[in-house]
């Protein structure tokens, strides 16, 4: 897939104990970017951070949440993203949903012959 130049970015801030249809919420997300065709789908765990009801989701020496914020990224062409974001839109009960406006320079995977090839 040749995804380079303007494309968008859906971000999806949630937390690490939401659940969709019985299994983990950052699960399905990415399960859906990828029925939807899209390029890829990243989750980054955060340390600390609070939403909407102002509770702090963080890891405090000792006391070890199972709620760390988590955000789901997706990034492919407009059409993809406004399609899934609708779908995204479903599927989270508490969080944030963003699109934001991107610029892909470089989009590669599955090279052979690398740098690290024999």
């Amino acid at each position: 897939m040749g995804l380079t130049g303007a494309a968008k970015k859906l971000s999806a801030y949630i937390g690490e104990a939401d659940m969709y249809d019985g299994r983990s919420l950052h699960e399905a997300l990415v399960e859906q970017a990828r029925i939807a065709g899209c390029a890829g789908a990243t989750v980054v765990r955060g340390v600390s951070g609070f939403g909407a009801t102002s509770r702090e989701h963080a890891k405090h020496g000792m006391r070890m949440s199972v709620d760390l914020p988590l955000v789901v990224h997706v990034i492919d062409v407009p059409d993809k993203i406004t399609a899934l974001a609708e779908v995204y839109g479903a599927m989270v009960a508490d969080g944030l949903l963003t699109v934001e406006d991107v610029n892909v320079l470089m989009y590669r995977g599955g090279m052979t012959g690398g740098p690290d090839a024999e």
